[in-house]
């Protein structure tokens, strides 16, 4: 008889399988946010309403990754908490469930894609150019996107196994491929048509696929505690049960910043396109600096869940501790190089004087919530592997809509762009409040939690 080994989120030593887990993502997503920065580099060099449309574009993209990642989470945290249990046969329901789901979610956002684009870009614009771009470049992603959705499938497939060295691989060769056909199709080399927007667009897709494929290959080659069946991809109504559990409050947690940026956007637009722009180049810039922490995340969230599993406090106390001075350093980091050269980064965007004028003060404003940033995000990872997923979404509900947009439109009415940036600072400031609170309260019946867990 084969006897079921431990896995080594339960066993090997936390500082060690937080680097271990963590380091490949962190890596790969690192690639990822370099090829969000180039990829707007390149789309700027088409002209600033290109680059705008882009930003615009932004809202409903990151509602897609919502969908994709929080389903992702919900699954991740399932899996590797039956994966602690042994519950092996609901180990593979979970994994067959979640390639079904990625189905659903695609055959959603074609149709999203196919009929709403234009009314999409209509509702924060009357500039035909912005207009006219945004569709061509938005109609590619979403009638393209079962790439997107396969890869978050398979990848977080293999995340929850601890496999993460096989998911950097598959993230940094979608990102590279990227990379390289971004200026091929935009700008039509080496006998490529030149497709501008849309040769942005495909690009994307494209790299998605290549890593869709790659990550469905290392599932059936290399993730030995998975079977994936035909078989088996048809709805279980306990397991989606448990997996929405998780990945609805996720869902919702990450598509509020959809409605913050599309609302924001509003709110820019008021002053000029240009500050749109601006705020569009921020989030590309901030990735570079969020996605490290975003990396280590995903690696926090099924070794919270497997220990939660197991029943061992002290390994989930000590992933968390580690992970939190981890984030705040890096975000320390990112702060002062978007104090000390908020041009300079500009200026990559082919930034015109007026995008430089509107932009430097922002860039110094809307860094000063790093710090508070990092602190929360780990936080959120540790009440999602907890089952708690339902505290991140109050406290993104908070942060985005709660503070942050009325923040946002009663210093619009200033007349004064730049005192509509502070609304980030100020919104960050009062979500690591809250976040502290929930946090003290799960500590304090983290005993309780783990003697009655199922």
């Amino acid at each position: 008889m084969e006897v079921q080994t431990e896995n080594k989120m339960g066993t090997m030593p936390v500082n060690k399988l937080l680097v271990n887990i963590s380091l490949p993502m962190v890596i790969s997503m690192l690639v990822q946010a370099l090829y969000n920065i180039v990829d707007s580099i390149f789309v700027a060099q088409i002209d600033e309403y290109a680059l705008t449309a882009v930003s615009l574009a932004f809202p409903l993209q990151n509602f897609m990754i919502a969908v994709a990642a929080g389903t992702g989470v919900g699954v991740n945290a399932l899996l590797s908490k039956r994966l602690g249990e042994k519950r092996m046969k609901e180990v593979d329901l979970a994994a067959n469930n979640s390639i079904f789901l990625a189905v659903c979610n695609y055959l959603l956002f074609l149709l999203i894609g196919i009929f709403f684009s234009g009314i999409y870009f209509e509702m924060q614009t009357d500039i035909p150019e912005i207009i006219q771009y945004g569709r061509t470049y938005l109609l590619i992603c979403t009638a393209a996107s079962f790439g997107m959705f396969g890869q978050f499938c398979f990848e977080r497939l293999l995340q929850s196994t601890g496999r993460t060295v096989c998911t950097m691989i598959t993230q940094m060769s979608g990102a590279i491929i990227n990379l390289i056909f971004d200026p091929v199709l935009i700008f039509g080399l080496f006998g490529f048509p030149k497709m501008g927007i849309a040769g942005a667009a495909a690009a994307t897709v494209f790299g998605q696929i290549v890593a869709m494929f790659m990550a469905f290959y290392y599932n059936r080659k290399k993730n030995r505690e998975i079977r994936l069946s035909a078989a088996l991809i048809r709805p279980d109504k306990s397991t989606l049960r448990q997996i929405y559990e998780v990945a609805v409050p996720a869902i919702l947690m990450q598509s509020i910043g959809s409605v913050m940026t599309f609302a924001m956007n509003k709110i820019l637009l008021a002053f000029t396109s240009t500050a749109a722009a601006v705020f569009g180049v921020y989030f590309k810039l901030q990735s570079f600096i969020f996605m490290p922490i975003f990396g280590m995340n995903n690696g926090l969230i099924p070794i919270v869940a497997y220990n939660y599993g197991a029943g061992y406090k002290d390994r989930i106390i000590k992933t968390m501790k580690s992970s939190m001075f981890a984030a705040v350093a890096i975000m320390f980091a990112g702060l002062l190089v978007a104090e000390l050269i908020p041009a300079q980064l500009l200026l990559l965007f082919n930034a015109s004087e007026q995008m430089l004028a509107i932009g430097v003060p922002a860039l110094r404003i809307l860094c000063l919530c790093y710090v508070f940033a990092g602190f929360s995000i780990v936080a959120s990872g540790v009440f999602q592997g907890l089952g708690k997923s339902v505290y991140s979404l109050v406290l993104s509900v908070i942060r985005q809509l709660v503070i942050l947009l009325p923040a946002a439109y009663l210093l619009s009415l200033t007349g004064e762009l730049n005192a509509v940036w502070f609304s980030f600072p100020i919104a960050e400031i009062a979500s690591v409040l809250v976040t502290i609170f929930y946090l003290r309260s799960i500590m304090k019946n983290l005993d309780h939690m783990l003697e009655g867990r199922k």
